[in-house]
């Protein structure tokens, strides 16, 4: 019989729609594989993420009908990183031998946790939830997932393709994970940087169950954004490879220049002036915001201000 105890970390924010839905399907499933000793005990840990719906007084509800249901009130909307970073902080202070993270809204196949909990048990301290395809996505969505993907890599980030937030972590990883001291939380890349052993598991990504994304093309952009920002200076190092090649491009500009002058051939200037005005001063501002978004950073991490502030908890040693 297993002995393994897993928790199951589930960051929440303005889902009341679909945690009565959740709460029934991950109890159902996890139930199957402690009767099926697969598991030995487990507790399920919503992080309401200061939450406007009645997010938390369900939360309260589903804790006090199944003693395996607990939650964490965030005070204040911190973001789904930072939250989930509550979660699995919870987490590597207890006794659960596995964490497993995975989001509320049912996308993420659960049926893939019992996969998970088999490569633990074989030895993986780290299991991926990676999506086969992408069949769910817009072709814009599909396209900038992609795109993002090989962007990061191609900046030295290390990061698992079509990966997000669904895996399981063994405590040890997870102690690891949670003695980062960044605030600049970029998940994906956190685990990966880890080096402990690891694999994936492959599962089709369901529609949403009910409600709406939380996730808009702006929450996406910025997430991309700190994900490179987070993991590569290579950004800044192009910066002065363009720099060099636009000193290169006005030398051959000058010396053309001298050259018409002596001939006696006047420069038809103003397009070309104008042209050059504009695109020097976007790549200029360009410039300026790559380095405005690392001082940034910087200036978030000198701070040193706490995550988050837990207003309540519920059902939780």
């Amino acid at each position: 019989m297993s002995t393994t105890a897993l928790l199951l970390v589930v960051p929440c924010y303005n889902e009341q729609e679909v945690l009565h839905e959740t709460t029934a399907q991950l109890t159902a499933l996890l139930q199957k594989m402690q009767q099926a000793a697969e598991i030995g005990s487990y507790k399920i840990l919503y992080v309401d993420d200061g939450s406007k719906d009645a997010t938390w007084s369900l939360i309260e509800q589903l804790a006090a009908q199944h003693a395996e249901v607990g939650g964490l009130k965030l005070a204040h909307n911190v973001g789904h990183q930072q939250a989930l970073w509550a979660g699995l902080e919870w987490g590597a202070n207890s006794t659960f031998d596995a964490i497993v993270s995975i989001d509320a809204d049912l996308q993420d196949d659960i049926e893939a946790i019992r996969a998970m909990v088999q490569q633990y048990q074989a030895g993986y301290e780290i299991v991926y939830g990676v999506r086969k395809e992408r069949k769910t996505d817009t072709a814009f969505k599909k396209h900038t997932a992609q795109l993002f993907y090989k962007l990061m890599s191609s900046l030295g980030g290390e990061v698992v393709y079509n990966h997000a937030d669904f895996r399981l972590m063994s405590r040890r990883t997870l102690q690891s994970l949670v003695a980062h001291p960044e605030r600049n939380l970029f998940l994906r890349g956190m685990v990966c940087s880890l080096g402990y052993r690891s694999t994936s598991v492959y599962y089709d990504r369901k529609e949403r169950f009910a409600g709406e994304s939380k996730y808009p093309l702006s929450k996406m952009l910025n997430f991309a954004i700190d994900g490179i920002t987070s993991f590569s200076v290579k950004p800044l190092r192009l910066i002065t490879l363009f720099g060099m090649l636009f000193i290169l491009v006005a030398i051959l500009a000058i010396g053309y220049a001298l050259y018409a002058f002596a001939i006696g051939h006047t420069i038809p200037g103003w397009t070309s002036l104008l042209i050059s005005l504009w695109f020097i001063g976007g790549a200029i501002l360009t410039a300026i915001g790559v380095i405005g978004e690392y001082i940034g950073k910087i200036y978030k991490e000198v701070k040193r201000r706490p995550r988050y502030f837990i207003e309540k908890a519920h059902n939780l040693d």
